[in-house]
């Protein structure tokens, strides 16, 4: 079989057999690249007073606690503190997809928001569907998408290729 003839087979039949995970991974990779500009998907983050922290964990639990949507009852209700001095604030991230925004000088919550960037980021992963589903489909998904982009660029580039050689000739 000429080489020709099975780069497009290749690439006829791995598009079709590939297609609605590769479509999910650019879908959520679009959303992702929005999650700085749209607070839908992350929410904004909110400046505090100072750029040095004055907080103890305990007082970020005591205070996170006192937000009822969080459902914060304990430390293993928290996912992650993502602690930005510079911006004098503490994003506390619930298991739940919230987050509350804390200002590391007064206590003061700043925001609390329901964050869905990490809902996001998992269905692009696959991880949201299954550990298997993340390896052995949508990694193969992505092989298969670099392998459509070089037999695409190989389509494309050829007859500019055959012609520069016909004119040599």
């Amino acid at each position: 079989m000429k080489f020709n003839l099975l780069n497009r087979k290749v690439h006829y039949w791995a598009s079709a057999i590939f297609a609605l995970p590769v479509l999910i991974i650019i879908v959520t990779g679009l959303i992702l690249q929005l999650k700085k500009d749209v607070a839908w998907i992350q929410p904004e983050t909110i400046k505090g007073v100072s750029k040095s922290p004055e907080l103890s964990l305990d007082k970020i639990l005591e205070i996170s606690k006192g937000v009822e949507v969080a459902e914060i009852q304990s430390w293993q209700d928290i996912d992650r503190l993502d602690v930005r001095p510079t911006k004098g604030m503490v994003k506390v991230r619930t298991k739940n997809s919230w987050e509350v925004q804390i200002d590391l000088k007064t206590g003061k919550v700043l925001q609390t928001a329901y964050r869905r960037s990490d809902l996001i980021e998992s269905i692009h992963d696959g991880s949201f569907f299954h550990d298997y589903a993340k390896l052995w489909l949508f990694l193969p998904s992505a092989i298969v998408l670099l392998l459509l982009w070089l037999t695409g660029i190989y389509m494309f580039i050829l007859p500019y290729w055959v012609r520069s050689r016909r004119k040599k000739k």
